[in-house]
């Protein structure tokens, strides 16, 4: 079934509630830009996810992409052994999507965002392999609100879902405490770019430069995730992964959510051009034109409060 066909049902049973973040729990994220959750998936359910990930790098489809956009992460057997990334994986895969977009995920991010109802907005699956060395297994240090310039809302959150015991020998999710409350200096038309596409030593000198800006020192934290449970970071949180120093891969999904308030804008760069996020040629239009981000087909509604409008 597509995001566009499922039935929207928002309840969580009693052992789901409580698994929500408590009040201090939600005050901790709101300081830090980081939260690490209780067990949200049983070990099946992971497992489930391990092995559609699997039949996922197989070739195994419920659906493709209608056009495929320009920046698209889409890693293939050709490739060979770098650090893997395929974009919407939730769309395109049936059995991923079924495990992975409950409500109780929603839920959660909902307390943590402040928000009355979660949108996804992005899922992708990434393995980094057990290869001592390999330069793409290092992601840099960078902030997700950057590529997302297009969108209006400072709310987004990121929940980080690994399939596995996941820790620093890994080369497990890495954040830099409290740097989503700092102000940015120094933002150029590059920093709209994916990391890859940049160096770096660039990207640590923007993360020095921005902290000494704020005065303040860089506390990095690297997030220790038993198997079923996962991290949020906030939108403007830096944070980065090193390498992957065991004998397995490390194996997860990036669950990029957006708040129901999100909608497009256009960002303007200094040629003159604006920046473009890969939604744009995929959801439908509002009514002036712009890129609809609450487009049920490719943003599902994940959790929304009784009692919320709607958006999709």
């Amino acid at each position: 079934m597509t995001a566009a066909t499922r039935t929207l049902r928002f309840e969580l049973t009693d052992e789901e509630l409580a698994l929500l973040p408590g009040a201090d729990e939600v005050a901790f994220y709101a300081e830090h830009g980081w939260y690490l959750t209780k067990k949200l998936f049983t070990d099946e359910e992971v497992d489930l996810l391990a092995a559609a990930s699997e039949g996922y790098y197989a070739g195994e489809r419920s659906r493709a992409l209608p056009v495929r956009p320009p920046r698209l992460a889409a890693w293939q057997p050709s490739d060979g052994p770098v650090q893997r990334h395929n974009d919407y994986v939730h769309y395109e895969s049936d059995p991923i999507a079924r495990v992975l977009c409950k409500p109780l995920i929603g839920a959660v991010a909902a307390l943590l965002a402040g928000a009355d109802e979660i949108r996804v907005f992005q899922s992708t699956l990434i393995l980094k392999p057990a290869v001592v060395g390999e330069p793409s297994n290092i992601v840099p240090w960078h902030f997700d609100k950057h590529y997302w310039s297009t969108s209006t809302s400072e709310r987004m959150l990121t929940a980080f879902v690994p399939f596995h015991d996941c820790d620093e020998e890994m080369g497990t999710l890495t954040v830099v405490d409290g740097s989503h409350l700092w102000r940015e200096t120094g933002r150029q038309d590059s920093m709209t770019k994916h990391f890859a596409d940049r160096d770096n030593a660039d990207l640590e000198r923007v993360l020095a430069e921005n902290a000494a800006y704020n005065g303040t020192g860089i506390r990095k934290i690297p997030l220790v995730i038993p198997k079923g449970h996962m991290s949020f970071h906030h939108c403007r949180t830096y944070h980065g992964s090193g390498a992957n120093r065991s004998d397995r891969p490390r194996r997860a999904i990036s669950f990029h959510l957006q708040d129901g308030g999100n909608e497009y804008r256009s960002f303007a760069l200094s040629d003159g051009s604006t920046a473009a996020y890969n939604h744009d040629v995929l959801v439908r239009r509002l009514p002036d034109g712009r890129p609809d981000y609450a487009d049920p087909e490719f943003c599902p509604v994940l959790w929304r409060a009784e009692g919320a409008a709607g958006h999709g």
